[in-house]
């Protein structure tokens, strides 16, 4: 799948969220890459790069206090990991799914939510 393809697929995915998501995110920029870099590999502790769909960099919702925002604040990053995506999927569709599921995982982490709490909701 081209990379095109994909970001329209990524774009559509967020587009298609419940309101109750996409309108409380905040500061977030969504960008695709092929893999994570070895840097993102350490700090969420694997060893192959393979392993990981998606990552969520930035300050969470739930931690971010009056101080946030005050000096110009970078955007936080949700990762999406084309290869690593493709490669869990056969068909069209099932990407459509998988980076819905994972858009949503990392915007849980966005909120705040650990994997726990994220696995307790169903995501």
């Amino acid at each position: 799948m081209t990379r095109q393809r994909f970001e329209e697929i990524a774009e559509d995915a967020f587009d298609h969220l419940p309101d109750e998501l996409k309108l409380r995110v905040e500061n977030v920029q969504v960008v695709v890459e092929d893999y994570p870099t070895p840097e993102q590999l350490r700090r969420v502790r694997l060893k192959s790069r393979e392993q990981l769909l998606g990552l969520y960099e930035g300050v969470p919702l739930s931690q971010r206090g009056t101080w946030y925002g005050i000096t110009p604040t970078l955007p936080d990053r949700i990762s999406l990991f084309q290869m690593n995506i493709e490669a869990v999927c056969r068909t069209e569709n099932e990407v459509e799914q998988k980076i819905r599921a994972v858009l949503i995982h990392e915007i849980a982490h966005h909120f705040g939510m650990d994997e726990q709490q994220i696995q307790k909701a169903g995501y």
